[in-house]
């Protein structure tokens, strides 16, 4: 292949930035400005006839904007506009059924304020356990009343549905013993499988069966522990049960030409569906046991809509009346919990019933103490206060729908309900887990002087301050009872000897202190909590809220000098031994330190502490620590660093980083943090100490040159090594360290062989070439600025990278290695201008060594040409059928570098470049368009001055035409 000389041409940069400024346009806005409102002119033209040709047009002027989309919020948008226009009946019944949706009651509704019974329940099945065995009844039923059995009469029909009912109540069953918790739990969930199995196969009849049986297992309290939970099992059945008799009877209600509006009325019910409504109704009538028929009833309680409007209204208090025959407390109180559940569901604004469960159970609240309780419990094995704690669910879910938007009088009779009652801890508790915490807030002193006078037996003390603690944690008490109320709890929490009733009651007032009172008080707190937690290793059990206190300090204490400045904090600290946890709370104040911290800081007390936190998450660091983890604790150490300034105190700032880098040595992102803070520090000390080049300043700048030539090798990612090495070299050029630079830069430059095939990238393998072209680029960027070194030879930084980028393994289908040579091209092209296109201060670069002479320009000519020879080298190997369109793009892309950079009134250039145009175009796989633009472009070129030659060789470049 015949060489081609090169020849760079001359660039005025000035005069090219010049020309490729906008043009300025002198503007008369008058009354115009963006932000003022459109005025728009609509026109109207009537024509009067075809025959005359006269028109009337009116014009109106609005100062409104005019928004294309808004026609589509008003509903003139042509599919709308279709719609009224086809049915103006059924977009008025549309419009008048989206009215009533907007309008209906807010009393009908539970609101998002509401805590559903669903939240509840996971907490309930993991607290009440049992280790106990159980028993389950499991339906063993007759096959007669399957599904399709003809019946002759309704009557018959009817008879024979109780028959199969008796059958049932009769003895058709079969009880599993010794069942594990598990298995209880596995055998519930089989039978509300068979429930809906039941269903969808049209087993009517069975599936009201499982239903009635399991209803009956909750009149079973031979496991008392496990009651709780058995009742959330068990209602679960219910709602299933419920949820598809309401859905079956409403599908009933639906036919081809009406659809049953939301809230509809029983007018709008037909016969079919309240004939099988009162079917419904009627079987369960029939059941004989109270417990089974008053469930099942409640599960369908939804279902009187389709008969009355009043039915809901009218069978709350009936079922209200039948829960007083329920004899156990337990149960009656668990039943009373659900028939609320299901009055909230369907009918919230009724109070009425809500309210007469509660007194009802205040009513039969004394037989927990009476003999019939106390004997089940001697027979169990069961002492009272491990008793009591079984009806909270219960009387919780009660009291919080009984206190849903309550007044605040419904409290104050509620208070004194208890206080006739004695003040049961039990009631107590209930009612201040229930009423809104603003209202528990302004009678603390009150319920403090009723958790006084409570009987401790059954229901501790501290469990009430707990409660109260709760609210206060929510709302703010009288500013004049603050203090008195934490004496008060305290007095009560200090003398707790079980550690663990201990931190669950200071864990809830620790927020209390911190809200309301000063560091004096938290350091207190945190003291005692020491002494309580610290004997006998007490604190291992209770990890979960001594976080929890730390995380409530630290969320009231934002300024760090202050937190650090409690004498018990970092003691309290010194009690997460396990390391998982300590790194855990570590993480907690970090990153309310990087949220919190306005200011950079160089308080001691703060900087100490924070490194030891810091300290003690990078120690945890090891072989299986996940990347995501360790890019998380990156995160946190550098955010600390970033937030450390000593002000113009440069020494005892690299002094900070040197510590740094010893401790936290094996997070990669937090040394590559380290070594752009160290380079910005030594810029700004350039910055600062401008016209002030003193030894002293100097040697600083050296010591933060040596600091990132030390570290950087430490780091294992290759590109993080190349980019600081290129970083570091440019801050050290900057500062006029000639020879660190160049000592950067050799490093980067022998560090390019080492470059990997693959890397990963975010946990995938990546090919590399991609990222090193995009590093050797910004390399290239460099050198242009970087002087020779006077005992090297002329570009001997150029030629080294060049004999690393020539020796590099590339891969066999890849053209980044021709890519990288057209940039180098591009970057030999500038060298041999006049003057460069940009500079560092201070700094000669080789324009101003060379001053242009002929044999600088001359080395420089034969880089460009062994450049050039290795890139047509390329492109013939690339003349074969399957390579043919890289070719095209590659021959396109050297033609537009030569356009660029290359003096085109060199022949042998000149005709170099009309051979790769044509090279571009040989086997039609060039893009149109491009080539299009391009010669359009150099069209528009030869008008310049001094591009006439231009002209010659846009007439050589055809275009190819494709047929």
């Amino acid at each position: 292949m015949a060489v081609f000389p090169w020849h760079s041409r001359n660039r005025n940069y000035k005069a090219e930035f010049a020309s490729c400024r906008l043009e300025a346009v002198p503007l008369e806005f008058g009354d115009y400005h963006p932000l003022k409102p459109i005025t728009v002119t609509e026109s109207k033209t009537k024509k009067v006839s075809r025959k005359g040709s006269t028109s009337s047009t009116s014009s109106s002027s609005s100062s409104s904007v005019v928004d294309p989309l808004s026609s589509v919020l008003d509903g003139t948008d042509p599919l709308s506009m279709f719609a009224a226009s086809a049915d103006p009946a059924a977009l008025a019944a549309t419009t008048d059924n989206s009215r009533k949706k907007r309008d209906r009651d807010d009393n009908s509704i539970v609101g998002s304020d509401f805590e559903p019974w669903a939240s509840k329940r996971g907490e309930i099945l993991a607290r009440y356990t049992t280790t106990e065995k159980l028993s389950i009844n499991l339906f063993m039923g007759s096959e007669k009343g399957k599904a399709g059995t003809a019946v002759s009469a309704m009557s018959e029909k009817v008879r024979t549905r109780l028959e199969e009912l008796d059958d049932f109540e009769e003895g058709s069953q079969k009880e599993l013993l010794n069942l594990t918790q598990q298995d209880y739990v596995n055998r519930i969930e089989e039978l509300n499988q068979s429930l809906k199995d039941a269903w969808a196969s049209d087993q009517k009849v069975k599936a009201l069966k499982i239903v009635i049986q399991c209803s009956k297992l909750l009149s079973d309290t031979s496991v008392i522990q496990f009651y709780p939970s058995k009742f959330v099992l068990i209602t679960d059945i219910l709602d299933t049960f419920g949820k598809l008799v309401y859905e079956r009877i409403f599908s009933m209600c639906m036919d081809n030409r009406s659809v049953l509006p939301d809230h509809f009325s029983p007018e709008n019910v037909n016969d079919t569906a309240k004939e099988t409504c009162l079917n419904w109704f009627f079987k369960i009538a029939s059941i004989r046991e109270l417990i089974p028929r008053f469930y099942v009833e409640a599960s369908i309680l939804k279902c009187n809509k389709f008969l009355s409007k009043t039915g809901i209204s009218e069978c709350l208090p009936r079922l209200t009346c039948m829960v007083r025959g329920i004899g156990d407390p337990l149960v009656s109180v668990y039943a009373r919990a659900y028939l609320c559940r299901v009055g909230m569901e369907v009918a919230p604004h009724l109070k009425e019933s809500l309210n007469k469960n509660f007194f009802d159970f205040l009513l039969t609240f004394k037989q927990i103490h009476g003999d019939t309780v106390q004997n089940q419990l001697v027979l169990q094995g069961v002492e009272l206060p491990s008793y009591l704690p079984l009806y909270s669910p219960a009387m919780d879910w009660i009291f919080q729908c009984i206190s849903y938007h309550a007044p605040e009088a419904l409290l104050t009779e509620m208070m004194e309900r208890c206080k006739k009652l004695g003040n049961n801890a039990l009631l107590l508790n209930s009612v201040m887990s229930a009423f809104r915490a603003e209202f528990i807030a302004t009678r603390s002193m009150d319920f403090i002087g009723m958790i006084k006078e409570c009987d401790e037996s059954g229901f501790p003390k501290h469990l009430l301050f707990r409660s109260l603690g709760l609210n206060l944690a929510l709302a703010d008490p009288p500013e004049s009872d603050r203090l008195q109320i934490l004496n008060e709890a305290w007095k009560v929490i200090t003398k707790l000897k079980n550690p663990q009733d201990y931190i669950n009651c200071a864990e809830v007032w620790v927020e209390y202190t911190c809200k309301h009172f000063t560091k004096r008080e938290v350091n207190t707190v945190l003291a005692d909590v020491i002494k309580h937690m610290t004997p006998d290793r007490a604190f291992e059990d209770s990890y979960p809220q001594l976080q929890s206190i730390i995380k409530k300090v630290i969320a009231h204490f934002h300024d760090f000098s202050v937190l650090f400045s409690v004498e018990k904090f970092l003691p309290f600290l010194d009690m997460f031994q396990k390391e998982s946890v300590r790194v855990e709370v570590c993480k907690c104040i970090m990153e309310v330190f990087i949220k919190h911290q306005q200011e950079p800081t160089k308080d001691p007390v703060i900087l100490n502490a924070l490194l030891h936190v810091c300290k003690t998450m990078h120690d945890s660091v090891n072989a299986l620590t996940l990347e995501d983890e360790k890019r998380m604790l990156a995160y946190l150490i550098n955010g600390f660093i970033k937030m450390v300034s000593f002000g113009r105190d440069f020494e005892q700032q690299l002094s900070f980083y040197v510590e740094a880098r010893s401790m936290f040595c094996n997070l990669e992102p937090v040394l590559v943090q380290l070594i752009h803070s160290v380079n910005r520090l030594a810029m700004e000390t350039r910055k600062v100490m401008k016209g002030n080049h003193s030894r002293k300043t100097a040697a600083f700048v050296r010591a933060c040159v040596a600091y990132c030539f030390i570290t950087i090798p430490s780091l294992v990612g290759i590109f993080s090594r190349l980019n600081l090495y290129l970083h570091s070299g440019q801050v050290a050029l900057a500062n006029q360290c000639l020879s660190q630079a160049d000592a950067f830069f050799k490093a980067a430059i022998s560090l390019v062989p080492e470059v990997p095939k693959m890397i990963t990238i975010d946990g995938k393998m990546r090919p590399s070439e991609s990222f090193l072209l995009e590093f050797l680029c910004n390399f290239f960027s460099t050198l242009l600025i970087v002087p020779d070194h006077p005992e090297h030879g002329v570009l001997f930084l150029v030629r080294e990278l060049l004999n690393v980028i020539q020796d590099y393994t590339w891969e066999d289908n890849s053209d980044e290695k021709i890519r990288i040579y057209t940039c180098v091209l591009h970057l030999l092209s500038a060298m041999s201008q006049e003057t460069y296109l940009y500079h560092v201060d201070k700094v000669d670069s080789n324009d101003s060594l060379y001053g242009g002479d002929s044999k600088f320009l001359a080395e420089n000519n034969k880089l460009c040409e062994t450049v050039m020879a290795q890139i047509l080298e390329h492109l013939k190997t690339l003349a074969k059928d399957e390579a043919l369109k890289r070719q095209s793009s590659l021959g396109l892309s050297f033609f537009n570098s030569i356009l660029a950079h290359g003096d085109l009134r060199n022949n042998r250039l000149n005709q170099l470049s009309v051979n790769l145009w044509h090279l571009a175009q040989r086997h039609g796989c060039a893009d149109t368009r491009t080539m299009v633009k391009t010669l359009e472009y150099i069209k528009k070129r030869s008008k310049h001055p001094d591009m006439g030659h231009l002209t010659e060789l846009a007439l050589r470049l055809p275009l190819q035409t494709r047929t």
